[in-house]
């Protein structure tokens, strides 16, 4: 089991969670995609009197920005495990990509910014890799060096 959560990106969570509400039958036609982007799930009361209404894209979002913090913490290993991260991550990238420049529903700010959030893992990832498995073969010097 957790050599599943090692291998697969993390930010496959909230793609598989949009591509069921927009393709799935939890809300119905593509039509209805900016609806429940919109949709407040909560609200919470300020001290200023003002109150933050969070929308289901709002914790869609969220979600993925903590899991990318997650995956950044795991690319500072150098084994084999997370270099295979890495290459799932750079598809996962590409899937999201064909999605919000093809498909109905998708294009939009929330799922563009989570193809953003992919594309800051695989690029995250490949260079803090790289700087950490520097690190532990003791080199210096060069494009990735550190002084």
């Amino acid at each position: 089991m957790f050599i599943l959560v090692d291998i697969l990106p993390l930010l496959v969570i909230p793609l598989v969670i949009y591509n069921l509400m927009i393709l799935g039958p939890l809300i119905g036609p593509v039509a209805d995609a900016q609806a429940w982007l919109a949709q407040p799930l909560f609200t919470v009361h300020m001290f200023s009197g003002d109150a933050w209404n969070v929308s289901s894209g709002d914790a869609l979002l969220g979600t993925a920005v903590f899991l990318l913090f997650i995956e950044i913490i795991k690319s500072t290993r150098t084994d084999a495990v997370s270099l295979l991260n890495h290459g799932l991550g750079t598809l996962l990238f590409i899937f999201f990509l064909i999605e919000f420049l093809t498909m109905r529903g998708f294009s939009n700010s929330v799922f563009g910014l989570l193809c953003a959030l992919q594309l800051v893992d695989v690029v995250a990832g490949y260079t803090v890799t790289a700087v950490a498995a520097k690190r532990d073969i003791g080199s210096t010097g060069g494009i990735l060096g550190t002084n």
